[in-house]
């Protein structure tokens, strides 16, 4: 048995995003930029999937421009605000738990001069609003926090730092990328100003992400080259990948409030059983204010790496993180944020479930962990 815990990393293409994207791959071969039959009907399925994405996360089709990627969009918002209002101000608050995406354009702009203020987590990794509101200055010009850690799950306060924003005339730009499909979020409703959204964490291929720029933000292209995008990201649109994401975002939508509940069920039987089975095992991040899908524990007296290894070798993938941040020897800064030692972050299991995930799946993985941890244990 082959199990899959690590669906924020990437997932699996669900088979419906992969017909719905295969005619692009195939015949329906144009550039949306030309004026004859072989562009109009492909930029039609680029508008359509645009208005699926915008469905979504509540906005206006016009709002979304498409992207490579979820890094893409918060490097465009973080550094397409920098560009844009550079004149005005010259401070960003961010948090200490923001995916490199977002942590290193905010390193990037502070070495350019830019002020950058990182505020910290608690021992669950929640945001203090108060000390947000409290970190903005005349010269701030754009708050950057993301929705749902991709590491611990935790949930940032979005609508209260978008009543925040609003009130003090700041621009949000959040990373919804862990976030959109598993839970609701509404750019209209969270005072959000930009969110950066992925499609492969969405059941549809790598390659495409998207940027919702909310109507009457100011933001410079990162990419110039044509008129794409309403001339915001010049490039030949990936259409087959734009395709998949709309129609992947239009399936979440449909799913995502029974995929929840039935994904927290099995999540929280494996962390009972873990923390039943296992000594010294303890889950890092709020127990409920958390996405439905996610849990990172950590494991006393093991390495989560040797831990890694022994799980996949009885078929289990999950991980100690983040994906973009796998190979380095580094203790996780989110971790380390909230309070845990660096033995206590090395010793991180990451499990994340998704679409595919069953009963028999978590009973696996109950089944063969304890007795290696035991063996882990013993070795060291």
């Amino acid at each position: 048995m082959m199990i899959y815990l690590d669906h924020n990393a990437t997932t699996p293409v669900h088979p419906d995003v992969v017909e719905a994207l295969l005619p692009f791959l195939q015949e329906k071969f144009g550039n949306p930029s030309s004026i004859h039959w072989g562009g109009r009907a492909v930029k039609g399925a680029v508008e359509n999937a645009r208005e699926q994405v915008a469905e979504l996360v509540g906005c206006e089709p016009g709002e979304v421009v498409f992207t490579s990627s979820g890094t893409e969009a918060d490097n465009m918002a973080i550094k397409g605000v920098a560009a844009a209002l550079g004149g005005r101000g010259n401070h960003i608050v961010t948090t200490q738990v923001e995916h490199p995406g977002v942590a290193n354009p905010c390193l990037y702009l502070e070495n350019l001069g830019f002020e950058v203020t990182r505020l910290p987590v608690d021992t669950d990794g929640l945001l203090d609003v108060e000390r947000l509101e409290a970190a903005i200055t005349d010269r701030t010009i754009l708050i950057s926090a993301m929705a749902a850690n991709n590491e611990t799950g935790v949930l940032m306060p979005v609508r209260e730092i978008g009543e925040i924003a609003l009130r003090r005339r700041v621009y949000f730009h959040c990373d919804g990328v862990q976030a959109a499909g598993k839970i609701p979020l509404s750019v209209r409703d969270g005072g959000i100003s930009l969110l950066a959204l992925s499609a492969h964490k969405l059941y549809a291929p790598k390659g495409a992400g998207a940027l919702v720029v909310k109507r009457g933000v100011k933001c410079h292209p990162l990419i110039h080259g044509g008129s794409q995008e309403r001339n915001r990201r010049g490039g030949t649109e990936n259409v087959a990948g734009i395709v998949a994401f709309g129609k992947a975002c239009a399936i979440s939508r449909e799913t995502m409030a029974g995929e929840a509940l039935r994904l927290k069920g099995l999540r929280d039987r494996l962390e009972e059983g873990i923390l039943a089975l296992v000594s010294g095992a303890r889950v890092n991040g709020h127990r409920e204010l958390r996405l439905p899908t996610t849990s990172n524990i950590t494991i006393a007296g093991v390495e989560a790496d040797s831990l890694l290894m022994a799980l996949d070798l009885e078929g289990v993938a999950a991980s100690s993180g983040s994906a973009c941040s796998s190979g380095t020897l580094k203790v996780s800064p989110v971790l380390a944020a909230m309070g845990r030692t660096g033995e206590e972050a090395k010793g991180s299991v990451r499990f994340s479930l998704g679409r595919g995930n069953t009963d028999a799946e978590i009973d696996r993985v109950l089944a063969v962990l304890p007795a290696i941890v035991a063996r882990l244990r013993g070795e060291s």
